[in-house]
């Protein structure tokens, strides 16, 4: 497995694939990987002859009070976790490399990245559709993939990807989650073990609402209500929001009538973690 640095070394190698007819796989990653990002790397090989990765904590995805420069960092660890898996070959650009002096450039997607966590973290998914716009232009792979945590980003990128033709397909790979419901993120390292216990009950607002849904509620106000009602009980955490959107759109629903993403955003702490369930009618 090999770690390349630059985007020519990176262009030279997966051309390389694709010169020989094989089809290649792409995971994207900030790093500080853990068992949902290793899922993804098992997708891609079982539907790839060949499997790239990246790792890179893109800077243009946050705000100026986020946490950027204290995100979780480990590249020995990562690149360990890699080879382990069979990655064929690993990119790790330099901010510098990605984005040139006095860039200029942006991809945005109008509408949708103003939604769900575009709301509550503005120019976020500018920063998200650019660095995934520019990897898919340097890598050119064949299928790229995601996980379900992230429905919003995967919204937006699905979006860009057909919007800008760009000939990639989207493998979007279910949310692993510990024994106890807690979806698996790179924060959660941040999380003390109290605040891993209160960082529960977006899992149990979730379930909530599927309980209501699956006994027949296809209200979205109602079941939101029901949610609310469940983050009540846990004052430490605070609530960004939580919503009943069209997966596609991330436009609200008004009732439950094909697949509705209910999607959870909330700080534990100054630990703010995302989560989401669909509901299939």
């Amino acid at each position: 497995m090999g770690a390349l640095h630059n985007v020519s070394e990176m262009r030279i190698r997966s051309r390389s694939v694709r010169a020989r007819g094989s089809r290649l796989g792409l995971v994207p990653t900030m790093g500080a990987l853990h068992e949902g990002h290793l899922s993804l790397v098992r997708a891609a090989k079982s539907k790839s002859e060949v499997v790239a990765a990246s790792i890179f904590v893109n800077p243009t995805q946050f705000g100026p009070n986020e946490d950027f420069t204290r995100y979780p960092r480990d590249l020995d660890r990562d690149l360990s976790l890699l080879e382990r898996e069979g990655v064929d070959m690993v990119f790790v650009p330099s901010v510098e490399e990605m984005y040139l002096q006095q860039s200029v450039t942006w991809v945005t997607v109008e509408g949708l990245s103003d939604r769900l966590c575009g709301k509550s973290r503005p120019g976020h998914f500018r920063g998200v559709a650019t660095v995934v716009a520019k990897l898919f232009n340097i890598v050119e792979p064949d299928i790229a993939f995601f996980g379900q945590k992230d429905a919003a980003q995967v919204a937006v990128i699905r979006r860009m990807v057909r919007d800008l033709n760009i000939p990639v397909a989207i493998n979007v790979c279910p949310i692993v989650r510990e024994s106890d419901g807690l979806a698996l993120s790179s924060r959660n390292a941040y999380l003390s073990p109290e605040q891993r216990r209160d960082a529960l009950v977006l899992f149990r607002a979730l379930m909530r609402a599927r309980e209501l849904f699956e006994s027949g509620e296809r209200n979205p106000a109602a079941l939101i209500e029901a949610a609310k009602n469940v983050f009540a009980g846990s004052p430490a955490v605070r609530l960004d929001y939580i919503e009943i959107v069209d997966p596609d759109e991330l436009t609200p629903l008004t009732t439950i009538d094909h697949p509705a993403l209910v999607a959870v955003a909330a700080f534990v702490g100054n630990t703010r973690l995302i989560d989401n369930i669909v509901l299939e009618p």
